[in-house]
This record gives C-alpha cells, structure tokens and sequence, in this order.
C-alpha cells in the first residue's frame, strides 16, 4: 500500500469515527493491533461493543465484497484477544462501514 493509500483510508476512518459519534457512538480504541489482526474502530453503544472494519473507495465497485470471510477470522481472534485483555465480558457485534464517494453504508452484525 502507497502513501496515497494509507492516507486515504486514515482519512476515511476518521470521517467513520465522526459519523458513529453523530450516532450517539462512544469511540473506545482506533487501529487496535495484535498478532491476530487489526480492528480499525472499537465503539460501545447502550452497553454492546461494536468492533468496526472500515472500508473504503474512490472507485466504481462496491467495498462490501472485499470483506472475506478470512478477514472476519482474523477480527474475530483480535476481538477475543482485546476482550482478554481488557477484561471485557459483555455482549459485542462486528460492524461494517464502507465509505464510497463520501456517503456511508453501515451494516451492523455481519456475519459470514
């Protein structure tokens, strides 16, 4: 990935992380790594913690395909480890946010 790239997604992970907060959203952790993966956004709603996977695009194709059913493998053992770590135990979904040409499509609780 060049830098145009990453700013790019920097950019449109922040625009994810003031549209959630305008949903009434409390954003706990941004870009959590671990051996397992990443989780772009970590956000708690009434209670439940949402792990966010933003994607995005300049182009003409739609973002939600390049979500694998790897991809959510790897959220799911970073979510299990975040979870140890902090000693969470309460309920959490996985959630997309595809940013296309400035306006948002977000889908909570996806699944493969």
């Amino acid at each position: 990935m060049g830098l145009r790239e990453y700013i790019f997604g920097f950019h449109s992970e922040d625009l994810a992380a003031d549209y959630l907060k305008s949903l009434g959203f409390e954003i706990i952790c941004r870009n959590f790594h671990s051996k397992f993966g990443e989780i772009d956004i970590i956000a708690k709603k009434d209670d439940v913690y949402h792990f966010i996977e933003v994607k995005s695009t300049s182009k003409d194709y739609e973002t939600v395909y390049r979500v694998t059913q790897k991809k959510i493998y790897k959220i799911i053992k970073t979510i299990n480890f975040y979870m140890l770590k902090s000693s969470i135990n309460s309920d959490y979904q996985i959630d997309l946010i595809c940013v296309e040409n400035g306006e948002f499509k977000f889908l909570e609780n996806i699944s493969f």
